[in-house]
Formats: C-alpha cells, structure tokens, sequence
C-alpha cells in the first residue's frame, strides 16, 4: 500500500490559458479512500487522470509512496484503474477478463486463477466466471470491473464515476459494496464523482474543487458541518443549504421581514468590501416552525410540500421580499427549503414561520464567499 501526494500539480490544455487542475495540493494517506467531487469541468478527473499517468503534468508532481512519479509510464506505476463504462471486452469470459492484465504480466496459470476465484469469491462472482459480458447485468459488469482491478493487487486504486451507468437502486446498492471492499482491503483509492450523495457515503474524507482549484478538504462531517465558502456549502448537502445575501442592520441579518440576530464576532469579521451585506446559509433541518411573532423568526410561503415517508420539505418562497432579494436553495435560488414533520405538513398556499436553531447558521463574506467566525 502507499500513499499519494499532489504536489502543486498542475494541467494546463494546448491552447487554453485556465488551468484544468491549478496548483493542485493534496495528500492521500496509506488506505486512505478519499473521493475528489465537484460540477463537471471542476478538474477532478483530470486529476485522477494526471495520478494514472493518462495526462502530462505541466508543472509540479505527483508521488506514489515515496516515488516521484510525475514522468513514469502508466504501466509502471502499480495502480488500478476503474472506468465509467467497464471496459470489459465482449469476446472473453468473466474469468478472462479479470485475469487478462496477469496474463499480459506473464504471470503463471495457476496464480492467475487463484488470484481470479479469490477476487471472484469477494464480490460474489464466483458462479459468473465462465459467462461473457454480455450475459451480465449493468450492477455484475461493473463487479467484474472492479475484480479486474483486485486481481492486480495495485499500490493504488483509481475510480472515475464507476456508477454512473447504473440505475438508482443498483447505484446505492453498489457504492456500499464498494465502500465496505475498500475498507476490507485496505487498498489507497481515489475516487471521482460529481455525485455529491456518493461522496458522503462513501469518503474518508472528501476533496471539493471547482475550475480546477481545491476548495475544502476533509471528512464528510466536515463538510456538512463547516463548509468553508458559499460554494462548497451550496454543493454538499441534499437537499442543499438555504443561501442568501443579507444587509446588516442593527446587529442583525436583514431581508425581506427577516431579522437574523449576529454575533459581535461575526460583525467585526466584516469588512468594507462586503459593503454592509452578509451571506447567511442555513440547512433545511436547522429551521423550526414555530408561532408568529417569535423572536428571530421570518414566514415563508409554502408552494410545494414533498412527502417522502420519513420526511417532508415544504419549498416556498420568503415572505414580503423585494424583486431584487433572493433567499433560496443552492438547487433554486428563489426557493426556499424546510424540513418539516411529516405527520403535520403545511399545505400549499399556506404561510408558515421558521425559526434557525441556536449554532445553526452559517456566516459568510458577502465579497469573498469564505466563512467568517461566528
């Protein structure tokens, strides 16, 4: 096993001037999964392309272990790879399939079939090694995928979007078998996903970027609890966090009829750049219903109420806003999200109260986006 380093790692494309991956700084401890994530065109899998050796590195490096790997071939540098479509191929069974980089290696018959019927046996492919592709469902295929990668015994394994291909129940399904294989073996992985829900089921810890730059990395409770910018709070979380920008009036936090008391902490981290506004953000669960009239509270009016069982989340808009006040979720910037109790939901056209529980908001700069001290 070993660890992985990125060393201001860089990738810029012919005839672009941004950066794919900017200065790219992360490491990646022995056993470590670790899942890059972010909107498409956010250079996380350019990342994990420049890790495999499948992209230049324009300036800085990249090490395995101790080993500068920046300019060795992908074949010598003892990962695994896992696409987003297979890359099995149809005219070879299971069992070839997962042995044909052993083979390839030279390796002897009998340890390629041991090594194959072990990494069979794991994922629960054992009665499937004689069949071909093609008999195999989308969930056993990417299995197969995953026991070519074991059998290999690599330093590292690679995984770019491996579920993306599946249907939503095999998806859920399938990231827990990974997850729970990763931590049996002990094997270093990163793994790539714009699928926000994945990384935090999935990760030891979590990389967030955007336009090619490392935004916050850290556990997933990190995240959820401490976003460190709009963005990242925006991006984690589902459903998303309330974001919205406020003038500060009097202490407080003011838009629309809401009045949002602030910390003197928070106030004297403001700056005269953020021209007397805060971003405030506030997660669905972090808002009560409560009577009219409480202290700190502010109404929303209900559009939809979304029913799912367990829970429920009235989407509505703030009340008495101006046209140019926006106050909504990182999914819908003029919608407001609140989880309710699913025995009691309000109905559409109503008008409820909320209140933010105590050490429940988040407080960002108006001008930068970075979370300010509460």
């Amino acid at each position: 096993m070993a660890t992985v380093t990125f060393d201001h790692a860089t990738r810029i494309y012919p005839g672009t001037e941004r950066p794919a991956v900017d200065a790219l700084n992360l490491e990646v401890a022995d056993g470590e999964f670790l899942v890059l994530v972010g909107p498409s065109g956010c250079g996380k899998s350019t990342s994990l392309r420049m890790l495999a050796g499948l992209e230049d590195v324009n300036s800085g490096r990249i090490l395995i272990g101790d080993r500068d790997v920046t300019d060795v071939q992908p074949k010598d540098r003892d990962i695994a790879m896992v696409f987003q479509n297979y890359a099995l191929y149809p005219h070879m069974s299971v069992a070839d399939n997962m042995g044909f980089a052993l083979k390839i290696a030279g390796k002897p018959k009998k340890e390629i079939r041991e090594r194959v019927e072990e990494a069979a046996k794991i994922l629960d492919l054992s009665e499937y090694l004689d069949r071909k592709p093609k008999a195999l469902s989308g969930g056993q295929r990417q299995r197969v995928a995953m026991g070519r990668a074991i059998v290999r015994q690599p330093q590292v394994f690679l995984m770019d979007e491996p579920l993306s291909n599946l249907d939503a129940k095999l998806r859920v399904q399938t990231r827990t078998q990974i997850a729970s294989l990763q931590r049996r073996l002990g094997v270093t992985t990163v793994y790539v996903t714009h699928d926000q829900t994945e990384a935090l089921t999935m990760g030891d810890r979590i990389c967030v970027m955007k336009l090619g730059v490392l935004q916050q990395v850290g556990t997933p409770r990190d995240m959820y609890d401490r976003p460190a910018n709009v963005f990242v709070a925006g991006f984690i979380g589902s459903p998303a966090m309330n974001l919205g920008t406020f003038s500060i009036k009097d202490g407080h936090a003011t838009l629309g009829d809401a009045a949002i008391p602030l910390t003197r902490t928070t106030q004297e981290a403001v700056t005269e750049a953020d021209k007397g506004e805060i971003t405030l953000g506030f997660r669905p669960e972090a808002l009560d219903v409560v009577s009219e009239g409480t202290d700190g509270s502010f109404a929303i009016d209900v559009n939809l109420v979304e029913e799912l069982g367990s829970d429920a989340f009235v989407y509505g808009e703030l009340a008495n806003r101006k046209e140019a006040e926006a106050l909504g979720s990182g999914e819908d910037d003029s919608q407001v999200i609140v989880r309710v109790d699913p025995r009691t939901p309000p109905m559409k056209g109503d008008r409820i109260h909320v209140v933010i529980r105590e050490g429940q908001k988040h407080v960002f700069s108006a001008a930068s986006g970075e979370r300010l001290p509460e």
